[in-house]
């Protein structure tokens, strides 16, 4: 699979170069890194300002949605892995980030995060987290602005717990970013119908993710909340 195939996967974002080491052969999805996170990230480094990879004469439609300098905005990865996405967000200005995910797979978190720390210059947050557990989701004190999440769906059973955290997490006036590829044609059809009662819904068009990470199986959503009378 593109991308994916070394023990580490070098990432560059703007002007650093994330190093991220995978383990294929482990028994935990989190610890392999997926094309969505990497197709994500680049995705917001071409247009995210203050300097967006665009030609002058483009129009940027993502600038006022990706430009983490306008304020202080508190952002969330769900089944962060080996943290390729949440780093890149980091080092792209979205500074006040906690990346998630479940106890197997925070060692191989915790080791690229370290491994990465001369780059991003300081230790970011992480936390354990169950989707289904009301306990961790209050502990993380939400709302947050922006979740992240990519290659999240693949096990039907977990995607009324995936959707339910999203929508817990999220503010009213918040954004989902997610990296997605179909895994399971179940967890898809389920993942759909679940989001589409809650959210709005935007796809974006292959054309605007980065041109050397447009992996064609890959897209990219932007959820927001539907108004209460809208989902009522």
């Amino acid at each position: 699979m593109k991308f994916t195939d070394s023990p580490v996967i070098e990432l560059p974002v703007r002007d650093a170069l994330l190093s991220i080491q995978q383990d294929n052969g482990s028994m935990h999805v989190g610890t392999s890194v997926w094309p969505c996170s990497l197709v994500l990230a680049k995705f917001v480094e071409r247009w995210a300002p203050p300097q967006p990879t665009i030609q002058p004469s483009e129009k940027n439609p993502y600038s006022g949605l990706l430009d983490f300098r306008t304020s202080r905005r508190r952002a969330i990865e769900l089944g962060t892995g080996c943290g390729a996405a949440g780093m890149a967000f980091y080092l792209l200005g979205l500074t006040d980030i906690v990346l998630t995910d479940i106890s197997p797979v925070m060692p191989a978190l915790k080791h690229n995060l370290k491994r990465n720390k001369p780059v991003l210059k300081k230790a970011l947050k992480t936390s354990v987290l169950y989707w289904n557990n009301q306990d961790q989701i209050k502990a993380l004190n939400p709302p947050f602005d922006v979740v992240i999440a990519a290659d999240v769906v693949y096990i039907e059973e977990s995607v009324g717990q995936l959707v339910g955290a999203m929508e817990s997490l999220m503010a009213d006036d918040g954004v989902v970013l997610l990296g997605y590829q179909l895994r399971s044609p179940e967890a898809h059809k389920l993942f759909w119908e679940l989001s589409e009662k809650v959210f709005e819904i935007e796809k974006v068009p292959h054309e605007h993710l980065h041109p050397d990470y447009g992996y064609e199986e890959t897209d990219v959503y932007i959820f927001k909340k539907k108004k209460k009378e809208e989902v009522e």
